[in-house]
C-alpha cells in the first residue's frame, strides 16, 4: 500500500491541513503561514488562495489570510445555540441569529418564542439590508454603530413590520461583526422600548457567542 507521503494527493491535503493548523481568526500573511508551516511561500500563497476559492480561508483586503466562512459559519451556529435558547428562555421572546450575506441578511439559527403572538421567521430567510435592526447594524449603518458605541444595542421599533420589534447586538470577533444576535417580539408587550426592554440581555449574549467562537477556533 502507497504510504500518504508519497502519494500527491495526500501531500496536497497535509500541506492544506498544516495551514489550516497555522491559520486562526486574526489575520495572517501568506509568508507567515510560510514561517509557521515550512512550506515555501509562493506553495503557501497558492493554496491559500485555492483554499479561500472554496470558503475554507478568507483573505482581507490587506491580503491576510483567516479562518473561512466553512469553520465559522458552522463554529457560530455550534456556540450560538445554547445561548439563544437561554435568551428565549429569559426573556420569552423570539431569538435570532443573522449573517451578513451581499446586500441582504440571512437566519442562520431562529428559536420561536412559547407565546402564541410572537414574531417569526424560518431559518434561511433573507431580508435586504438595511431593513430592521440586524439588517441596520450588518449594513453598518452609521446610526446604528452609534448606538452600538453608546449602548452596546441597535432596536426597531415597527419599522420593517408594523406591530413588531426588535433588538439587536453584534457578535464581534477579533474587531470583525461576524454576526447579529437578535430578540424580536410584538409590541404589545413592549414595556419601554425593546432595546429598554431587553437590551442588556441581548448585548450579554451576543458577548457570550464571540467568547464560545474564541475557544471553538483557537
Amino acid at each position: 500500500m502507497e504510504s500518504m507521503a508519497g502519494n500527491g494527493g495526500n501531500r496536497t491535503l497535509e500541506r492544506v491541513a498544516a495551514i489550516l493548523d497555522a491559520v486562526g481568526t486574526s489575520a495572517v500573511s501568506a509568508s507567515e503561514l510560510a514561517r509557521r508551516t515550512g512550506l515555501s511561500v509562493s506553495t503557501t500563497h497558492r493554496l491559500a488562495l485555492s483554499m479561500a476559492d472554496y470558503g475554507f480561508l478568507s483573505r482581507d483586503a490587506d491580503g491576510g489570510f483567516r479562518m473561512g466562512e466553512r469553520f465559522v459559519r458552522s463554529a457560530l451556529e455550534n456556540a450560538a445555540a445554547p445561548v439563544l435558547d437561554e435568551l428565549r428562555r429569559a426573556t420569552g421572546e423570539t431569538t435570532q441569529l443573522w449573517i451578513r450575506r451581499g446586500d441582504e441578511r440571512v437566519c442562520v439559527l431562529s428559536l420561536d418564542g412559547p407565546h402564541e403572538l410572537r414574531a417569526t421567521l424560518p431559518v434561511g430567510a433573507r431580508l435586504p439590508l438595511p431593513a430592521g435592526s440586524s439588517g441596520r447594524l450588518l449594513a453598518g449603518d452609521e446610526a446604528a454603530l452609534a448606538d452600538v458605541q453608546r449602548q452596546g444595542w441597535v432596536e426597531s421599533v415597527g419599522l420593517r413590520t408594523p406591530g413588531l420589534g426588535s433588538v439587536s447586538a453584534p457578535v464581534v470577533l477579533d474587531g470583525v461583526t461576524i454576526g447579529a444576535v437578535c430578540l424580536a417580539m410584538p409590541l404589545a408587550r413592549v414595556q419601554a422600548s425593546p432595546g429598554e426592554d431587553f437590551g442588556n440581555e441581548t448585548v450579554a449574549a451576543a458577548r457570550r457567542i464571540a467568547e464560545a467562537m474564541a475557544g471553538r477556533l483557537r
